[in-house]
């Protein structure tokens, strides 16, 4: 087989050692339990056959791709990197070509929405980088950089001790100070897209372990603070808890919760991510609720997807069954409820930004539209090329920065063409890197989840103060 290199326009970072492929030796041993066979995956949950079988390669999965958008690289594309996982499974190597596609991958399963064959290609991309992290030799510089972003943001009071040194960073300015004397611009890419990233800081409210219903309980419901939300976006939270009590939710919050295992997930670090699902998993298990809510639409895939990732635990395979079926995005608990808290008027113009994994990962559309409709004097609006990514992608931003900050130039370009006045999504991630992407055209646009303009809506808060807030 001859492989199509990894596209040059988006190499990894040049200060990088070159990488060795690990399958220099396809038999070298991996773990006592994964029985290494010929070609680039062992025998531990290869991606399915019979998943990559439904493929049929009519290539409606392109336009829908964001690499293939990018580059109009073949094997960039779903049905290019289905292809290549077929080559591996009839027995052809590992190489850094292939895991180089693999990389370039968002995982934002757009693909899967545009797909007439009903391809499960999250599935299939998300076994296909768990062999690659068990088996594949990353470069120096790339292990330092994943294990730098594995040590930290995967860890709730990790990324809130960062808080303090963040607020007085933006205080004195110094972002600032460094683009003027161009010292970011000499910053290696990823550490670069680390700095611009950083949300405003601002003062986080107090979160107690039940906040009880207002007026008649309809239901009984525990929530997820999540890593990043908790940490710097503690608004969204409790906007949410807000928002769950007025439309007559006991909201339960276990103080002892920790990361959902998402990232680690999406980037194949299958163990960590199976390690902080059971922890999840215990923390809640005791709590007597009827469903289990989250914000954040990354998060919200992955606890949706926890039957799968602990099928083969015999403790914890049925736990994962209960607890996924209490799952529920914000916007889709909301809509089974319905309103019963009144909606103050709210004259906004918005722009709705799909966050990937809840169009995609989830099918929810519809709810948070409908949600924001039901406020009187909201007018939304559709964003141009709306279903494509914006870059952000758990932590693909750090890891890709130069794709992602091509895809959020354009998805900035197009919410501002929308004319609106106030940009809403439903994902940490995206808020970050659209927030970043308007920066550098030099725009501002306020931007708020879904949760905080329900909230003001029903509070009663001004539009005025609304924009400011969110500014």
């Amino acid at each position: 087989m001859t492989e199509t290199p990894a596209h040059s326009g988006v190499p990894n970072d040049p200060s990088a050692p070159a990488e060795t492929g690990a399958a220099a030796d396809p038999g070298r041993p991996v773990r006592p339990d994964h029985t290494d066979v010929l070609g680039a995956f062992d025998e531990h949950h290869p991606p399915q056959q019979n998943l990559i079988d439904d493929c049929v390669h009519c290539g409606f999965c392109l336009p829908a791709c964001p690499t293939y958008d990018l580059w109009g690289e073949e094997m960039d594309s779903p049905r290019g990197r289905i292809y290549l996982m077929k080559e591996g499974l009839e027995g052809e190597p590992m190489t850094d070509a292939m895991v180089g596609h693999m990389d370039n991958c968002l995982g934002c399963m757009a693909c899967v929405t545009a797909c007439p064959s009903g391809v499960q290609y999250g599935t299939l991309i998300n076994e296909t980088r768990a062999q690659i992290e068990r088996r594949h030799e990353r470069g120096r510089w790339e292990k330092l950089l994943r294990t730098a972003i594995f040590t930290v943001f995967p860890y709730p009071r990790r990324l809130k001790a960062m808080r303090g040194p963040l607020a007085l960073y933006q205080k004195l300015r110094v972002s600032s100070l460094l683009r003027r004397t161009g010292l970011t611009d000499k910053l290696p890419p990823h550490l670069r897209t680390m700095e611009s990233l950083a949300p405003p800081i601002s003062r986080a409210p107090k979160l107690g372990r039940r906040i009880p219903a207002r007026g008649q309980r309809r239901a009984t419901v525990g929530m997820i603070t999540g890593c990043v939300q908790s940490a710097f976006f503690p608004d969204v939270n409790a906007a949410t808890a807000r928002i769950l009590s007025a439309e007559g939710c006991d909201v339960v919050i276990p103080p002892s919760q920790g990361c959902c295992g998402a990232l680690s997930e999406h980037s194949g670090r299958e163990e960590e991510a199976l390690k902080f699902a059971r922890k999840l998993l215990d923390t809640f298990e005791e709590s007597d609720v009827q469903h289990i809510v989250i914000n954040s639409a990354g998060c919200g895939s992955t606890l949706k997807e926890y039957p799968r990732l602990l099928r083969d635990d015999p403790e914890y395979a049925a736990k994962a069954e209960r607890f996924a079926a209490k799952v529920r995005d914000i916007a889709e608990l909301l809509t089974e409820l319905g309103p019963v808290a009144e909606r103050h008027p709210l004259p906004v113009k918005i722009a709705y930004h799909d966050a990937c994994h809840l169009s995609h990962g989830q099918g929810i559309r519809a709810q948070p539209r409908d949600l924001l409709r039901g406020i009187p004097g909201v007018e939304l609006r559709e964003i141009n090329r709306g279903e494509l990514c914006c870059g952000s992608a758990g932590i693909y931003n750090l890891l890709q920065p130069q794709a992602a900050e091509e895809l959020g130039n354009r998805k900035a370009a197009n919410v501002l063409d929308t004319e609106a006045s106030l940009l809403v999504t439903a994902n940490p991630g995206c808020s970050m890197q659209i927030r970043t992407a308007l920066e550098r055209r030099g725009a501002e646009l306020p931007m708020a989840h879904t949760v905080q303009v329900l909230d003001a809506a029903i509070r009663g808060v001004p539009a005025e103060k609304l924009l400011a807030a969110s500014g």
